[in-house]
């Protein structure tokens, strides 16, 4: 009951908690100043009602269709996190609470994806939810074996991330999905959603798969020519998320211009291709906080999608000492640095600066490979340096564990290596990379000057937000908690931001929605 007995709600405290009953509408009067009520006949007893806004719960916000084709309650996605920090654990938790969320099966070996597919199968009981397919031009195998683990366990989306161009797995695994409806159209069984941060790649989802790829699947058996025409009609990808700045691989591009963009180009293609369901534009990349997320649907976002924020919950695959770091993170605390999957392309992952040197030993290792043609060629005071403070034991050791780790991940990417002394130091410079976002999820404390954390601004942003309330620790914030604050957060503001265009002023202590525990 929110009305106040004797007429509307005047103070400051008063008028939030009018606004924050979401489900019900909510009246503006003139009562000698704004005053609030959620009761129609309060409102017009009490004197002149300056606006009014309707219910507006989290339903309400993004596209209608996301939510009924995915089979989800809200347009809001949990997004992968690599090696498994968007965890088996957290997607089924996100499953069971009606939302979609990948798991996040880059740079993860097989048998572990196998083990964690399975697993959220049995947690999500029947829900739906995506595993991550990231693309690794230098690990081609392993894109193939996620394809086929999501097929065997009959993975309904994959969340597809860092393609600069189309391959023949992604293509594989929407075309094995499509059928004939029971009114002739095309329908996709495989749904793909596509993290992008450039039209151009945009354009590549959003467009029917390219005919000498289906040409080659159809020739190597992994297609039916059924599949490869039905192919021909039909988008790469139901939903496109224009990947703005955030954490881990990003182009660092502004939401504001890139969404969209976005959103023109489909709208552009769409106009050429007739599809009967056009292609869905989502967003992610700063969103932390109920603003973000209420200024990506105001702008025309269908879905929402979190991710750094996800890293610091309590069903994430970090470690308790990393999840305490994250939840110190400010807006300024994250820096780019080498990756490890595109380190001879020279591709730069965002991370938390805080606490750890990895971003100054990264930028250090890829400068080397950039300047000498082989660990041989590496000045040796350099190289001693390397060895004692870098990787704690000699780099020939360091060599023999890398042969060993790709014989069971991909053998293929040792035998490149046999007579090229650059390829060969790329690979023993990634062992470092590679280990140090392991060592952050272990909680190795020895390691802990070597922790590589994937973080975006939009951390800081929500610790600043969650100052102070219950979510400040981190051991409140469960996923699904997190999703329900930012949304609940996000239509708080869309009815504020509903009155400031009516001509209302709101008080600045009840404008901003403060996290609160819900039923």
């Amino acid at each position: 009951m929110t009305a106040i007995a004797n007429g509307p709600a005047r103070t400051a405290a008063e008028v939030y908690t009018v606004l924050a009953d979401l489900e019900r509408p909510c009246y503006i009067v003139d009562n000698g100043g704004v005053a609030a009520t959620n009761d129609e006949g309060v409102a017009r007893a009490g004197g002149t009602v300056l606006a009014a806004v309707p219910p507006m719960g989290p339903d309400r916000l993004g596209a209608p269709d996301f939510t009924r084709d995915h089979g989800v309650r809200h347009a809001y996605m949990a997004g992968a996190m690599a090696n498994g920090i968007a965890s088996a654990r957290m997607v089924g938790a996100m499953a069971q609470a009606g939302y979609l969320a990948s798991y996040g099966a880059a740079s993860t070996v097989p048998a572990k994806v196998d083990e964690a597919l399975a697993e959220i199968t049995r947690t999500a009981q029947g829900a739906p939810f995506a595993c991550n397919l990231i693309h690794s031009p230098s690990e081609l195998a392993m894109e193939r074996s996620t394809v086929d683990l999501c097929l065997r366990h009959r993975v309904r989306c994959v969340e597809a991330s860092a393609f600069l161009d189309l391959t023949p797995q992604i293509v594989r695994y929407r075309a094995v999905g499509l059928r004939r409806g029971a009114n002739g159209e095309v329908v996709a069984d495989n749904r793909v959603i596509a993290k992008v941060s450039r039209a151009e790649v945009a354009e590549r989802f959003i467009r029917p798969a390219p005919e000498s790829i289906l040409r080659g699947l159809v020739a190597a058996g992994d297609i039916t020519a059924e599949q490869a025409e039905l192919a021909r009609s039909a988008p790469v990808a139901d939903d496109i998320t224009a990947e703005a700045d955030s954490g881990g691989h990003t182009d660092r591009r502004p939401l504001p211009v890139l969404l969209p963009d976005l959103l023109r180009l489909r709208d552009m293609l769409q106009a050429e291709l007739h599809y009967r369901k056009p292609v869905r534009i989502g967003a992610a990349g700063g969103i932390g906080t109920p603003a973000a997320a209420f200024a990506a649907y105001a702008m025309g976002a269908a879905y929402v999608v979190t991710g750094s924020i996800n890293q610091a919950a309590v069903e994430s695959g970090q470690s308790p000492a990393v999840k305490r770091l994250l939840a110190t993170a400010g807006v300024a605390d994250c820096e780019m640095a080498p990756s490890s999957d595109m380190f001879e392309l020279g591709v730069d992952v965002q991370i938390l600066k805080r606490g750890t040197m990895f971003p100054s030993r990264a930028k250090k290792l890829y400068e080397l490979y950039r300047l000498h043609e082989g660990i041989d060629a590496i000045p040796a005071a350099t190289r001693a340096e390397l060895e004692q403070k870098v990787f704690r034991r000699p780099l020939e050791d360091v060599w023999t564990d890398t042969v060993a780790y790709f014989a069971e991940r991909d053998p293929e990417q040792v035998e490149r290596a046999r007579g090229n002394e650059k390829r060969r130091m790329a690979l023993i410079f990634r062992w470092y990379l590679g280990l140090s976002s392991r060592w952050s999820m272990s909680g190795d404390a020895d390691r802990a000057q070597d922790y590589q954390i994937w973080c975006g601004p939009a951390m800081g942003a929500f610790n600043t937000w969650a100052h102070g309330t219950f979510l400040a620790p981190v051991e409140n914030r469960h996923v699904a908690t997190l999703a329900d604050q930012v949304l609940r957060g996000a239509a708080f503001a869309a009815r504020v931001s509903a009155l400031r265009f009516a001509g209302v002023r709101l008080p600045a202590a009840c404008a901003t929605y403060r996290p609160a525990p819900t039923a």
